[in-house]
């Protein structure tokens, strides 16, 4: 079904992905290698083509997403370009985003907030909503468990504030990553004192991605590491509500 290196998976029927049942576009290519990568295979970069080659995957892409309206329309779904790092790739995303508009079909992108900010900004124009990680504050800790600088990601998120652009703020509840409490009281102060955002949704890890590590023969720094428990994952939750967050656990 996918004849290109744009996106590597079509997910029909979501309902992780923003609100109602989705279909979800998974984009090739990422700047980052964070160490709980649920979709390894999406890191590499995908093979550039000319704009026609774009135009054609474009129109492809939308055939597959026009045969979902009827859940759109039952659920108050939609679309959810996600990865990979969809940023990576703004001349398809720009397309799909434009063309979603036109036929009134909701949209989402799922970003780690590691782009560039004019094609960020450009994006929240253009999108209904965007779906946005928050992991790590630490710059040596987000070096480390990501492959990047976080102060991008923390800049950008203020410029989205700045420009009151609708974004759903997501945090990954990692095991001996960025479940320390002083990560999260961190970011809590990040939030509110930088940014206009207080709903958060709360992602706790799990071990879906786990088999692809050995097939890729890449390196599973999470082998072992068991999802955070229901008490932590509460505690967590609390943690931000005390501190005046609405929060959602999934989602």
């Amino acid at each position: 079904m996918l004849e290109n290196s744009y996106v590597f998976k079509i997910q029909r029927y979501s309902i992780h992905d923003g609100p109602g049942i989705r279909t979800t576009l998974f984009f090739q290519g990422c700047p980052l290698s964070c160490h709980w990568c649920h979709n390894p295979e999406s890191q590499a970069k995908p093979l550039k083509t000319n704009g026609e080659d774009m135009d054609r995957v474009a129109a492809g892409l939308m055939e597959e997403i026009e045969k979902d309206l009827i859940f759109y329309d039952d659920s108050g779904g939609g679309v959810t370009f996600s990865g990979g790092e969809p940023l990576c790739q703004p001349q398809l995303l720009f397309r799909l985003l434009d063309q979603c508009r036109e036929k009134e079909i909701h949209t989402c992108v799922d970003t780690s907030g590691y782009g560039d900010a004019k094609i960020l900004l450009k994006v929240a124009k253009k999108v209904d909503l965007i779906l946005y990680d928050i992991k790590l504050i630490d710059e040596k800790a987000h070096k480390q468990y990501t492959g990047k600088s976080v102060a991008r990601v923390l800049d950008n998120l203020k410029q989205l504030s700045n420009q009151t652009a609708a974004v759903r703020l997501r945090f990954p509840l990692i095991p001996e990553m960025t479940d320390k409490d002083e990560n999260i009281d961190r970011i809590i102060v990040f939030l509110k004192e930088d940014t206009i955002y207080r709903d958060i949704h709360i992602l706790p890890f799990h071990r879906a991605g786990e088999g692809k590590y050995q097939s890729l023969s890449m390196k599973n720094y999470m082998e072992g590491i068991q999802p955070p428990s229901k008490k932590k994952v509460l505690n967590v939750k609390e943690q931000f509500e005390s501190s005046g967050f609405s929060v959602t656990i999934g989602g």
